[in-house]
């Protein structure tokens, strides 16, 4: 298939986010998210409200991200959507949308696995972002999701390590809540570890065979230690709030890197990819580049706005599909629990 002018709606909706983007062969000209506020009342995302919230806001951001792209309905090659993982409630109001959206336009539907889109959005044409090239490995690390992958064509890919209980993005979410932070924790935890020492409270890592992580452990520990602190000086947290924040992220991020570190040594690919949500954050950033010039990686971070769920992941994965002819049905169903 020759270069053509080929237009793709992206839609996602597998967790609080209700986005829709539209890319025009590679290029993205829209990317709208509607963020789903009424969660923050309840300390994490609340799967009924999120699929409510979803049904009104997918019709106005699709429209939005038609207009922004200057384009109407009509001039679209195919539909891409997020099939899984995510929240079935969620997902189903995308899916059924993109569906019914495809079958009306009487053109194509593409279903993308979620998880691959955190991948592929390396594959945006961004000015000035360089792309990985294949071999590379992917870390994908967000409030669901924990997994090192290895990624030897657009999709031809590995799970070579993930976590065998909590998300990393949980452990900062829960770590947040027990020191009186609001939700999401991760950006707050973030900004005050910035202000503190990273060595002032000393959290154990869990031992974990091979590249497989686990959270659970380290946020009961992190619990227990806040609790008897707590114990002995009610002012414990306000106190060191900045210094707790800055010992757990060193504590998470030390998790991460070594566990890449690991998975670099036993594949010999030094070209490291990150996405997803948690990768926003500051201190694994850096991380990431300190590896450059420590262990000779080459590493390679989205644009923010490319890291956090969003639709313009689902449309790139939608436009390399497409180029292959690589289709659904219209009886394609969503799943909560999808693999790569």
């Amino acid at each position: 298939m020759g270069k053509q002018n080929i237009y793709i709606l992206g839609i996602e909706s597998s967790c609080d986010d209700t986005a829709a983007s539209v890319i025009h062969n590679g290029r993205i000209l829209s990317n709208i998210v509607a963020n789903q506020k009424i969660h923050e009342a309840y300390g994490g995302v609340v799967p009924e409200l999120a699929s409510r919230a979803h049904q009104q806001n997918i019709v106005p951001v699709v429209h939005e991200a038609l207009k922004k792209a200057q384009i109407s309905k009509e001039d679209l090659h195919a539909i891409a959507f997020t099939r899984g993982p995510g929240l079935m409630g969620s997902l189903l109001v995308g899916t059924s949308f993109a569906k019914s959206m495809a079958y009306g336009l009487n053109i194509p539907l593409i279903d993308v696995n979620h998880m691959q889109g955190h991948i592929l959005a390396h594959f945006i044409d961004e000015e000035g972002y360089n792309k990985p090239p294949f071999p590379f490995l992917a870390m994908t690390i967000s409030g669901g999701h924990t997994q090192i992958v290895r990624v030897d064509n657009y999709f031809d890919m590995t799970v070579i390590g993930e976590t065998i209980d909590d998300a990393v993005g949980e452990a900062f979410d829960k770590s947040g809540k027990v020191l009186g932070l609001g939700y999401p924790a991760g950006p707050e935890i973030d900004k005050r570890a910035k202000l503190g020492n990273p060595k002032a409270f000393n959290f154990t890592k869990p031992k974990v065979d091979g590249l497989n992580f686990s959270f659970s452990g380290l946020k009961t520990a992190i619990l227990y230690f806040i609790q008897h602190e707590t114990k002995a000086n009610t002012h414990f947290i306000e106190e060191n709030l900045n210094d707790i924040c800055a010992s757990i992220q060193h504590t998470i991020i030390g998790i991460l890197i070594d566990k890449l570190k690991l998975a670099s040594k036993q594949t010999g690919i030094k070209h490291i990819a990150i996405g997803g949500g948690v990768s926003a954050n500051s201190g694994i950033r850096q991380a990431l580049k300190d590896g450059e010039q420590k262990f000779g990686w080459t590493t390679y971070v989205p644009k923010f706005e490319f890291t956090t769920d969003n639709a313009a992941m689902i449309a790139i994965v939608g436009y390399l599909k497409y180029l292959e002819a690589d289709f659904a049905e219209q009886h394609v169903a969503a799943s909560a629990r999808l693999k790569i």
